[in-house]
């Protein structure tokens, strides 16, 4: 289903957008119980558990529901892939699901093709700069990313050939059991062995390749698509791209995007601002000045009698939605004050000042009672 075709989270789940994280809950509690295909046999109960699901597995996570507030379903869509969504909400999953007598794991493997396997590495987060025009047309950037990757020599167990060795306080077992006597009887502990760390093994002789860690530094250039309307704190997602874990899953490469400043316009969500510098005669007389919009030139019509600092809007010329459509250009009118006059300039200037004085004078009233 695409993100256009997508219902609204929050009415799936039948909650108000300011709904809080035990509202969101118990609603996808009431929904899963009432939708689940084992219980449900309607036709459609399966896609509608799924669909609500999806809804939770965003709303329940504080970082993908600012993305979804901010973005909608295209903000999301560029940040997760369908695993990720659900990847990240597991914990939540797995308390629901056992209150409510389901396997969570058969669930996953079952509705969304996710299969829970090794742990998944950590996240890379990066900042990535683009410019006001990229954010505007979207765009394609080659970015040089610093990365490790497990050793290819020792493939991750940080010893050389031969060099790895069983640990001799856990037998290889990883683990450390303790039973003690207690007066309820026997009582038996499982603790992880903190010689080996867990693994069972230790590293008696390091590999030279990398020094052993494990791992290696490598630089990868990696494409990232920028899509149209993306804005300040955007995170877009590569799959697969963050740490790398021996025997577990790669985490994914984050990059949170940064506007650049722009040389003259500002951005407020998808509407843009430009200060148009203008003279006091072409506030009293009305005029039309072209300016310039990231897609071409424009022209304004500045009515006759517009005060300075009054705010002209241009519709549809700001950037474009990732919700779709595109914002306004707001025009501000900033008033040019010439600094050095010529003996006609400043006659001119004492002539309209005279002129223009019975006028403030019938304003300033107030200022006199």
């Amino acid at each position: 289903m695409s993100s256009r075709e997508k219902k609204d989270y929050y009415e799936i789940l039948g909650v108000p957008r300011n709904a809080t994280k035990e509202e969101i809950k118990r609603a996808y509690r009431r929904l899963a119980l009432q939708y689940h295909p084992d219980r449900n046999k309607s036709p459609d109960a399966e896609e509608k558990f799924k669909e609500i699901s999806e809804a939770y597995a965003v709303l329940s996570d504080d970082e993908k529901r600012k993305i979804y507030d901010t973005y909608g379903h295209a903000g999301l869509s560029g940040a997760y892939t369908q695993e990720d969504i659900f990847r990240t909400s597991t914990f939540d999953f797995d308390e629901i699901f056992r209150d409510l007598g389901f396997d969570l794991d058969s669930i996953f493997e079952r509705f969304f093709g996710i299969r829970r396997g090794p742990p998944k590495g950590r996240d890379i987060l990066m900042n990535l700069e683009i410019s006001l025009e990229e954010a505007f047309n979207g765009a394609e950037k080659l970015v040089s990313v610093p990365l490790s990757e497990v050793c290819s020599a020792c493939g991750g167990s940080g010893a050389a050939p031969g060099g790895l060795k069983t640990c001799k306080t856990c037998g290889g077992s990883g683990q450390k059991i303790e039973s003690k006597q207690t007066p309820f009887g026997f009582f038996t502990s499982v603790t992880i062995c903190q010689a080996c760390k867990g693994s069972g093994k230790f590293v008696e002789k390091k590999c030279t390749t990398c020094k052993g860690s494990g791992y290696v530094k490598i630089v990868k250039n990696i494409s990232v698509k920028i899509p149209r309307g993306a804005d300040d704190e955007l995170m877009l997602r590569v799959p697969g791209m963050g740490e790398r874990p021996v025997g577990g899953q790669p985490g994914d490469l984050l990059f949170v995007i940064k506007l650049k400043p722009h040389r003259i316009f500002t951005r407020k969500g998808d509407d843009l601002y430009i200060d148009l510098p203008v003279s006091i005669s072409e506030l009293v007389l009305g005029s039309n000045v072209v300016i310039p919009t990231l897609d071409g030139k424009v022209e304004v019509n500045i009515p006759n009698g517009t005060p300075p600092g009054h705010v002209l809007t241009i519709k549809g010329k700001g950037m474009p939605s990732m919700r779709g459509g595109r914002g306004d250009l707001k025009v501000r009118l900033k008033v040019v004050i010439p600094k050095k006059l010529s003996n006609e300039h400043r006659r001119l200037y004492e002539q309209l000042y005279a002129l223009d004085k019975p006028f403030v004078e019938e304003e300033r009233k107030l200022f006199k009672d």
